[in-house]
C-alpha cells in the first residue's frame, strides 16, 4: 500500500549511505535534492531529502517509519546494523503489546524515528 516515506535530513550524502546500508539497498531515484532508496521500484521505498524550503529538517513529534524485520531475530539484525552506521537507541530491541508485537527503536543520524518490528 505505502510507496515510499520520506525523510528530511541535513548531509544528502550520508543519508543515502546509512540507508542503502542499513536496507541492503541501492539509491533508485537521485535528483539532486532528494534520492529514493530500495530494492527495487515496484517495491516500497525510503526517500531521503533536503527540505524544499531550504529550512532545517526536524522529526515529527509522534511521527516514526517502521520497517518489517521478518522476523525477532531480523529486527535485532536491523537495529545492530542501525546502531553500527551510527543511530542512536531510541527503545533496546524486546517484545511488547502483551506479546503480540516485537519492535526495536532508533533515531537515525538526523533524529527520525524508525522502528524495526516482527508481529509475533
Amino acid at each position: 500500500m505505502i510507496g515510499y516515506t520520506t525523510l528530511g535530513v541535513k548531509d544528502l550524502d550520508a543519508a543515502k549511505k546509512f540507508y542503502t546500508e542499513l536496507f541492503g539497498a541501492e539509491v533508485l531515484v537521485d535528483v539532486g535534492r532528494l534520492a529514493m532508496i530500495g530494492k527495487s521500484m515496484d517495491q516500497p521505498k525510503i526517500a531521503v531529502c533536503v527540505p524544499y524550503n531550504d529550512q532545517d529538517p526536524h522529526p515529527g513529534n509522534g511521527i516514526m517509519v517502521a520497517f518489517p524485520g521478518g522476523s525477532k531475530e531480523g529486527a535485532d539484525k536491523l537495529y545492530k546494523k542501525a546502531i553500527e552506521l551510527g543511530a542512536s537507541c531510541d527503545g533496546e530491541p524486546g517484545q511488547r503489546i502483551d506479546g503480540v508485537f516485537y519492535g526495536a527503536y532508533v533515531k537515525d543520524p538526523d533524529g527520525n524515528k524508525l522502528c524495526f518490528f516482527d508481529f509475533s
